[in-house]
């Protein structure tokens, strides 16, 4: 009985998120269907043919499956990765803030009468524009009402000259008179 042939299996490895991966896989193709990417990683520079003997013997002793480990790290390739990677402890700040010299420490603040003074200058030109608009305000509010009576009174006026002119022109027809 003739032996089935076997694939010859390639090992990739690509960077997701926090983790490092390697798979041994016969292609390229398959690295990417195995890592569930719909993006060519190899050709955008995030996968490429492992190198690292441990990752690639790892590999090969799970052909197919993707292993894992923390990015950065050298624990070895797992199902799951175990821990996230370590990040370096930031250095200790040793400077301390300068010290203020003798003449910051005994100036006074700056004298703020004339600011005081000009803010409650404009404050006073302000509220007077605001109580002449006020006044404005009114005064037109009354000729407006004055208006309207005018109007109202002339409306009233002209109304009753328009009755009288029709009046006295229908006694003028009647009586025989001819426009």
């Amino acid at each position: 009985m003739p032996k089935p042939k076997t694939r010859k299996l390639k090992v990739f490895q690509a960077a997701f998120g926090f983790n490092d991966s390697v798979i041994a896989v016969p292609s390229q193709a398959a690295a990417l269907r195995a890592w569930g990417s719909h993006q060519n990683l190899f050709a955008q520079g995030f996968a490429k043919p492992a190198t690292d003997e441990a990752a690639i013997n790892a590999a090969l002793a799970h052909p197919e499956t993707p292993l894992f480990r923390a990015v950065g790290s050298n624990d070895p390739f797992e199902l799951k990765a175990r821990s996230l990677p370590k990040v370096p402890d930031t250095p200790k700040s040793k400077k301390k803030p300068p010290a203020k010299t003798q003449k910051e420490k005994e100036e006074p603040p700056p004298d703020r009468n004339g600011l005081d003074a000009a803010e409650a200058r404009l404050k006073q030109l302000n509220d007077a524009r605001a109580a002449e608009e006020a006044e404005f305000s009114r005064r037109f509010d009354e000729l407006h009402r004055e208006q309207d009576a005018a109007r109202q009174s002339f409306l009233k006026a002209l109304k009753q000259a328009e009755a009288a002119l029709l009046k006295a022109r229908t006694a003028y027809r009647g009586a025989g008179g001819r426009d």
